[in-house]
């Protein structure tokens, strides 16, 4: 098969450990020997980020906001331990917040289920997508420690000279403080982008917050999303036949856990990332999970939802041999070619980034696939790959695929 070519190029954000190693994997076995690859590369890993003082992250959201569409690989937060182990001037904060924070937007994350991975919680039946809100909270917080015995307050300035003040906590010794922030302008879009995400797919809404105890924080996003709801959007779902349903965090998770599935979540950001994990971990593994950042004026970021598998790095630096899932990572490259092919109108790019998909699935149904897989398959035995020998795998079903 002649390579196909692409007209605008993808940003492309390399990372760090393993998932470095399975980015090239996935380019080297799969897609340069079927895409002439148009990129713009930036170096995510951490050691790049220090050396640029972290512009280089911001660059790179700038660059996505210019292109429309990036694919980005798993980075490193550094905490403590990375600060010592990198020899970092600083710890960085993480680069999915500084590119959500720049970009805005909703996160949707959506488990990749296949024939014979049964998910853990036995009464899904679909899957459920978890909508994120991609801006803000805990992962744009400032912090500090308190030394000692203190008051600590909120205190607002307005341009016109106004001040308000609100006590938080008198401490009586040391302990720590944190303040986050939301806008209204990002919540309205987050608002909008998960009723039209599930008109698009045609699956009731559910909102979870815990307005119960966050009276003003969280309770302006219940006030925005049933206004948003009630004025933009109710005379469309009545048309679909969809609901949007609000509840709070706790009583969500326990209805989640009771449900069939087959609907949209959406969570605020800090809620969104630990769900998120609890579904793709449910549904076979971090590594079955697709993830894409839509900000309100369309721009796309594709991504590997889960970390950087440090321990199967340390592995690999020792010449070992690693079964590490690359499924999330291929599944980021071909929704991010997909999307540009959607955009530069090129349907033979995208059918080919659904025919990927679609032979990586029947690769796993087969009974190839990697360690994490093989121990939960509940069909013919199961045949444990290295990451190398999966993707291969693939290929070779790709192959056949187009031969057909």
């Amino acid at each position: 098969m002649k390579k196909l070519t692409m007209k605008t190029p993808l940003v492309e954000m390399d990372g760090d450990e393993m998932t470095r190693v399975v980015w090239q994997q996935i380019k080297d076995i799969l897609l340069n020997p079927l895409i002439e690859l148009k990129t713009e590369y930036f170096d995510l890993g951490l050691p790049n980020r220090d050396a640029t003082a972290d512009q280089v992250t911001l660059d790179a959201a700038k660059r996505t906001r210019e292109l429309g569409v990036a694919v980005k690989c798993a980075t490193i937060t550094p905490n403590a331990q990375r600060m010592d182990e990198y020899h970092l001037h600083q710890m960085w904060k993480s680069p999915n917040g500084t590119i959500r924070a720049y970009l805005d937007g909703t996160v949707f994350r959506t488990p990749i289920l296949v024939e014979g991975l049964k998910p853990l919680v036995s009464s899904w039946k679909k899957p459920i997508t978890l909508a994120r809100h991609a801006y803000g909270d805990i992962y744009r917080d400032s912090e500090m420690r308190v030394e000692g015995a203190s008051e600590c307050s909120l205190l607002i300035k307005y341009p016109d000279g106004q001040v308000k003040t609100q006590k938080i906590f008198e401490f009586s010794g040391p302990g720590v403080i944190l303040g986050m922030n939301n806008t209204d302008a990002s919540i309205y879009a987050f608002a909008r982008s998960c009723f039209s995400y599930a008109l698009a797919l045609g699956q009731d809404l559910w909102f979870s917050t815990k307005d119960t105890i966050s009276k003003t924080y969280d309770h302006r996003f219940k006030d925005i999303f049933q206004e948003v709801y009630s004025s933009e959007f109710k005379a469309q779902f009545d048309q679909a036949g969809i609901t949007y349903f609000y509840t709070l965090i706790d009583d969500a998770v326990a209805r989640v856990m009771r449900s069939e599935g087959g609907f949209i979540w959406a969570c605020k950001n800090y809620d969104g990332d630990v769900m998120s994990d609890m579904i793709a971990s449910a549904c076979g593994s971090l590594a079955m999970m697709t993830s894409v950042l839509v900000s309100p004026d369309h721009i796309y970021e594709y991504e590997a939802a889960h970390g950087t598998v440090t321990r199967h790095y340390y592995r690999y630096l020792k010449g070992e041999q690693t079964s590490t899932n690359p499924m999330a990572t291929l599944f980021a490259w071909t929704g991010a070619l997909a999307k540009r092919a959607q955009l530069d109108h090129l349907p033979k790019l995208e059918a080919l980034a659904h025919l990927i998909e679609s032979a990586s699935l029947a690769t796993i149904e087969a009974g190839n696939m990697t360690g994490d897989l093989a121990r939960q398959f509940d069909r013919k035995p199961a045949k444990p790959l290295t990451t190398a020998e999966f993707l291969t795998a693939i290929a070779e079903t790709v192959k056949d695929k187009l031969n057909d």
